[in-house]
């Protein structure tokens, strides 16, 4: 008899298992299958749970597959008998422990699921920013019909049309954002580490070569990056957090991009170089920062970044949602498939490199 462990009774009440996810993950299965479910209550937030229980250990200790929030050695470890381990987060930087980095046990994440709502939030933020929201609210809490901001010379409102936006990182997220933005007519400048591989199509999923791809242009690596941030009118983070892109939104990037950029970080703090980020919004060089992210949450209430009327701060929920679990969901049954039927590891979804750690 083969065994899974569904381990994402998520304490949080709107990420909230519905009764149907384990009824879907059931009927999937071959009668010879058992899908255990936890009951105990685990965090998804971030990279998910930096513990697992005493039973949740003895359950995998004979489990062929588990899907949980976040994957810890120690589970690892107890799970000997593990081939695939599934994290309802995106992030997997908690998870890429030594143990994991030596297992042979197939590792998917569920980057992409959260990128329509986290792509919303993107769109939130610079309209808030392009519109002089920013302005209105601050005469709003001085209780003042304010017009002269947004009439003098140089008023820091812009339309998408005019603009260039640029995304660091273009994965699930990055292109959900894409999408966005390119529909409301911006041109899109987005950046990864390296070009597509071969049979791979960076804006097929985007736009399949039609009038959204015109608008995207694909750039890679140092070279890269800085076209964006010379170019660029806002920016936004998007890419995983690994040894290599931490702290790569520094100083010196500062001082590249174009007087009046706003920045919208979304996807991990320690992507910013948050004293540099400060000294540029003190010196006027950020026309403003949308901020879901920080290096350290929550967010010290002596952080200077509350202070800033031309900051706006989410306390990292851009990706909440109601609509999590459908595509959670179809994401685990479709993988669940692959893994029943012995398909190539090529052929599954969201398989985490370890090496390159996303």
């Amino acid at each position: 008899m083969s065994r899974a462990v569904l381990d994402m009774t998520d304490r949080r009440p709107i990420w909230a298992m519905p009764d149907w996810v384990p009824e879907r993950i059931r009927a999937a299965l071959p009668v010879s299958w058992t899908l255990d479910v936890v009951e105990e209550e685990t965090d998804g937030s971030g990279d998910g749970a930096a513990r697992v229980s005493p039973a949740v250990l003895e359950l995998v200790a004979d489990a062929e597959v588990y899907f949980g929030y976040g994957i810890p050695a120690e589970l690892l470890e107890a799970g000997r008998d593990l081939r695939w381990v599934h994290s309802g987060a995106a992030g997997v930087g908690s998870s890429l422990t030594p143990t994991m980095l030596k297992s042979p046990v197939t590792f998917t994440n569920s980057a992409g699921i959260h990128a329509p709502p986290m792509a919303e939030t993107v769109l939130a933020m610079l309209l808030h920013f392009t519109r002089g929201l920013d302005l209105a609210a601050e005469s709003q809490r001085r209780s003042e019909w304010s017009t002269e901001p947004f009439y003098v010379v140089g008023a820091p409102l812009l339309e998408f049309s005019a603009m260039t936006v640029g995304i660091v990182g273009f994965g699930g997220i990055g292109r959900e954002v894409a999408r966005r933005v390119a529909s409301l007519g911006a041109r899109v400048i987005a950046v990864k580490r390296t070009p597509a591989r071969d049979g791979e199509a960076d804006l097929e999923p985007i736009a399949g070569g039609g009038v959204l791809g015109s608008r995207i242009e694909m750039v890679w690596g140092e070279s890269g990056l800085d076209t964006v941030y010379r170019e660029c009118d806002a920016i936004v983070v998007a890419a995983p957090d690994t040894p290599e892109t931490r702290g790569m939104i520094d100083a010196d990037a500062f001082d590249r991009m174009k007087p009046g950029t706003i920045l919208v970080n979304v996807a991990r703090g320690r992507l910013v170089n948050e004293d540099a980020m400060i000294q540029a919004l003190s010196d006027g060089r950020l026309r403003g920062a949308g901020l879901d992210v920080f290096t350290e949450e929550p967010l010290p209430a002596e952080n200077p970044l509350w202070g800033f009327s031309n900051v706006a701060i989410t306390p990292h929920v851009s990706a909440v949602t109601r609509g999590f679990w459908v595509r959670e969901t179809d994401l685990i049954l479709r993988n669940l498939d692959r893994h029943l039927h012995d398909r190539p590891i090529q052929e599954w979804e969201n398989v985490v490199d370890k090496g390159a750690g996303y």
